[in-house]
Formats: structure tokens, C-alpha cells, sequence
């Protein structure tokens, strides 16, 4: 069990570097069907924050911080509308929900980005911000609503991923104190040792994407960004299917 754990957390992060986001897309499903539902999404959540901040340490003079702004506030301040939600409707009825509408928003960016319209900039950030914070935490699947974003602003992938980092440590730290204080103060229960391979899985994979990130172009990156995002909405329909299923 832990080894399949280890190889979830060397393939998320190898996603991560490459792509900007996607550890908890990678990540999330088998690690939380081993770990169960809450220790599951607290160690996610925990690689993600330390993984972004390694990778920020690389990508520092790439990152827009104004931008950063824009998202992160709204993203912040719908984790409490996100979290009260959640309390009140079934978690399986919230990840349905916030699947199909993530298929069908990055569908329609799409076809709308191939007609060459032209959208505000921030007015844009606030709402991808704000659906992002939202969709973390009541689905685990905030990273599709900033690939809307950057799909519809044609947001360069250098400065897309390395803005993200930030982002996700912001966001990320903010799911963490949220969740650890709706439980009370409850924490994983891991090991010591499960601890150290999930960690050493973590920098193993950061060492290859760091590696790979230097032989894979920047179209090849958004195409794999848009990939990673619609693999989210579909992990986010399938779960929450099968737990309405039973």
C-alpha cells in the first residue's frame, strides 16, 4: 500500500514541475482510496504545499505576482463559502457537480478561445480565483478553473507555472488550518517511516520533472495542462458517481 502511495506522490510531483499543477489531480485518487478520505486529502494537500514551494525556489523570476494577487485573495475567501457548503450537502453530490461543470467550462474556453475573443483580464482572475478556492475544497480539484483561466488569457506557460506555485502554497496552507480546524486537531495518522517515503517519493519526483521540464517545449506543457485538467473533472464525475452509486 505504501508503495503505491509513494508512486502517486513521484508521479504527481514529476506533474507538478513539468506542467505547473497537477499534484493533487494525480495524486489525490489512489492515495486517498489507500489512506481513506481524510488522511488521504491531508497528505496531499501537504505535498502540494512543500512540492510548490521547492518549485517556486526555481521559478522565482517567472513569477507575476500582481496576478498572484488577483487570484489568490478570491481564492482564499471562497474556502469559507466552500467549506460551509461541503458541511451541508453530501461530498459525493458536490464532486459530481464540480466535475461536469469543470468539463463543460474548459469545452466551451475552447471553442470560445478559437474565436478569438478578447476578455478583462481581472474581472476574469477574481472569478477563476474564486471558483478555484471553492473547487478545492469542495471537490479537491482546484487547478482546472486556473487552466480555464490561462487557456481563455493565453497566459505564457513559463509564467503560468511559476505563478502557480505560490498560488498553491497560499491556497494549499489555507485548506490545510481550514480542514485541521473542522476536525477538531486531527491529524494523519502515519508513522515515521510512512512519513519519510512519502517525502523522499515527493523530492524523487521533483528531481525527474526538474530533468524532463528542460527537454519538453511549452506547447507540448499546455497541451499537457489541458489534458491534466480535464482528467480532474473526469476523476471529480467518476468519484462522486460511484459514492452516489452507493
Amino acid at each position: 500500500m505504501l508503495a503505491l502511495v509513494a508512486l502517486s506522490v513521484v508521479v504527481g510531483a514529476l506533474s507538478q514541475r513539468i506542467t505547473g499543477m497537477g499534484f493533487a489531480l494525480v495524486s489525490s485518487p489512489l492515495v486517498v482510496i489507500l489512506l481513506g478520505p481524510f488522511d488521504g486529502v491531508m497528505v496531499v494537500n501537504l505535498c502540494g504545499v512543500i512540492s510548490s514551494l521547492i518549485i517556486m525556489s526555481r521559478v522565482w523570476r517567472h513569477i507575476e505576482w500582481r496576478t498572484l494577487a488577483w487570484l489568490a485573495i478570491p481564492a482564499v475567501l471562497a474556502i469559507i463559502p466552500g467549506s460551509l457548503l461541503v458541511t451541508r450537502l453530501p461530498g459525493a453530490v458536490m464532486q459530481l457537480g464540480v466535475g461536469v461543470l469543470v468539463i463543460s467550462a474548459l469545452t466551451a474556453t475552447l471553442l470560445i478561445t478559437r474565436a478569438e475573443h478578447i476578455v478583462p483580464a481581472r474581472p476574469t482572475a477574481i472569478v477563476a480565483g474564486a471558483a478555484s478556492g471553492f473547487m478545492n475544497t469542495a471537490a479537491g480539484v482546484g487547478g482546472p478553473a486556473l487552466s480555464i483561466y490561462a487557456v481563455i488569457m493565453r497566459w505564457p506557460q513559463v509564467n503560468f507555472a511559476a505563478t502557480l506555485q505560490p498560488y498553491f502554497v497560499i491556497v494549499g496552507t489555507a485548506s490545510l488550518i481550514t480542514k485541521t480546524i473542522f476536525s477538531g486537531g486531527k491529524l494523519p495518522e502515519l508513522d515515521a517511516l510512512s512519513w519519510i517515503i512519502i517525502v523522499a517519493s515527493l523530492l524523487v519526483g521533483l528531481v525527474f520533472g526538474e530533468v524532463l521540464n528542460k527537454h519538453v517545449s511549452h506547447r507540448v506543457a499546455r497541451i499537457a495542462v489541458i489534458i491534466v485538467a480535464y482528467i480532474g473533472g473526469t476523476v471529480a464525475v467518476i468519484d462522486g458517481a460511484l459514492a452516489l452509486a452507493h
